[in-house]
């Protein structure tokens, strides 16, 4: 089990701006207000992406996929604001994992009729 005080060395994350308390309390914080919105954005995202893919109607279509573009162009601005601030980390992923994995997608391409 590692350690929780030790940085993982595959972490990609900035440090932390700002201050957020410690030991967190029931009251929000900007971290967390912003943490909401940007799920919001991504329940917009996937329902838009499903209406925009359902729409028969060409200019409602067209409506709709500028309000999906907008949403996307949204939660981008969102994460990218949270990863500066630290409040956002990523794992970087370890090549032989991203070898296994494309070469799971190669097996399904080849499988493909066209």
């Amino acid at each position: 089990m590692p350690n929780q005080n030790q940085p993982n060395p595959n972490a990609i994350k900035n440090p932390q701006t700002g201050q957020l308390p410690q030991v967190k309390g029931p009251e929000m914080n900007e971290r967390d207000f912003v943490n909401e919105i940007l799920a919001t954005e991504k329940y917009l995202t996937d329902n838009f992406n499903i209406f925009a893919r359902e729409t028969s109607n060409q200019r409602l279509h067209q409506e709709v996929m500028g309000i999906l573009n907008e949403s996307h162009q949204g939660a981008r601005n969102l994460f990218n604001m949270m990863f500066k601030k630290g409040w956002y980390s990523l794992t970087a992923a370890q090549q032989q994992d991203i070898q296994q994995t494309a070469q799971q997608f190669q097996n399904y391409r080849n499988q493909e009729p066209y």
